[in-house]
């Protein structure tokens, strides 16, 4: 499918709760982070729901199943039920089902929510490369995955059984800090063996087909925080996105991001999901270089760096300045990743 390039984040007259009928939320770093509700996440899911907007919840994290997630969602005062959940082991447990006979044996590399996944699709799940699998599967395992459990999927692999990762996430946040995800892990497969593995999650197609499957969304909203899964997968899937900025995405990553990795909207938290988007509008350039207003900001590209200025008046909304900025900064780049130095001008915001 071909996408229209975005040259700034997109306005809406309706809260965005009542404009979409679906939110596909990412988890860690949107709803909570190492375990804990992100501020304003459970007032706000409460409020968009009240308004009809039906939750979905989508995670790359393989490891836990449905069951598990919903119970930690309820727990932290978001009512859920497994059925509100869908993970990249479940899309990946779909790739593979459509590949196998019935039954088949499938060789895990990774935790219990891959292994429901793959009963769920009637595969059996197996330990070792000498239970005949037919299929190597793998996600992420948590720290505790004993390094033995690579050498099996590199041995099966060797004998020529194809290979599936339920995403490739390099990183992965914790309580402690950023933790070395699946990717990783895969990396460590794909070095002993050579092979390529078929992936199923964010931003790849069988994860979005299975969020739509799984909720019968007809217009739904990508909510995340991270470009290169998130919104890269709603761009791919030819969805609208709100990208909220509690978890790993910055304003300068946004600013500098190609088209891919732009938003369809852009907001500090879950917060944004209750209300409209400002219009960021294009200003007459007067002979310089065009101008972006949204709110009491105003900016524009200049010769080296991002520049941006407020209006006199009330204080000013930072997010404001940075929706200014990524107008700026997107026309700017075009179809590329914009290379002008925007510290200052994030400073000035705020952000």
């Amino acid at each position: 499918m071909s996408q229209t390039v975005q040259h700034g984040p997109a306005a809406s007259d309706r809260p965005l709760s009542e404009a979409y009928d679906t939110a596909l939320l990412d988890l860690d770093g949107v709803v909570y982070a190492g375990g804990n509700a992100i501020a304003h996440a459970v007032d706000s899911l409460d409020a968009a729901r009240s308004a009809g907007m039906r939750l979905a919840y989508v995670t790359n994290n393989a490891l836990r199943t449905p069951d598990a997630v919903a119970a930690h969602l309820t727990e932290l005062g978001i009512p859920t039920t497994a059925g509100e959940v869908i993970t990249s082991a479940q899309a990946v447990a779909r790739l593979v089902a459509a590949d196998v006979p019935a039954g088949a044996r499938i060789l895990v590399i990774g935790g219990e929510g891959l292994r429901a996944a793959l009963r769920e699709r009637g595969l059996t799940p197996v330990e070792s490369a000498d239970d005949d699998p037919v299929a190597v599967a793998q996600g992420y395992g948590g720290p505790e995955l004993p390094w033995g459990r690579f050498a099996e999927a590199a041995y099966a692999i060797a004998r020529g059984v194809p290979w599936y990762a339920s995403n490739t996430d390099l990183t992965i946040p914790s309580g402690r800090g950023i933790a070395p995800g699946n990717g990783a892990a895969v990396e460590v497969v794909r070095i002993a063996t050579g092979a390529e593995p078929r992936v199923a999650g964010k931003p790849l197609p069988p994860m979005h087909r299975e969020s739509i499957l799984r909720t019968g969304a007809r217009r739904p909203l990508v909510v995340g925080d991270r470009l290169d899964t998130d919104i890269e997968g709603a761009v791919n899937g030819g969805v609208d996105s709100l990208l909220v900025l509690t978890g790993v995405t910055d304003g300068a990553r946004l600013l500098a991001a190609p088209p891919q990795h732009r938003p369809t909207y852009v907001d500090a938290d879950l917060r944004g999901l209750l209300t409209g988007q400002p219009e960021v509008e294009a200003t007459g350039a007067g002979g310089g270089p065009q101008r972006f207003r949204c709110g009491a900001w105003t900016a524009w590209a200049g010769p080296d760096r991002l520049e941006v200025r407020a209006g006199t008046g009330d204080a000013p909304d930072g997010i404001d300045g940075l929706r200014a900025l990524c107008a700026a900064a997107w026309e700017a780049a075009g179809e590329g990743a914009c290379t002008l130095d925007g510290s200052a001008a994030l400073a000035r915001v705020g952000l």
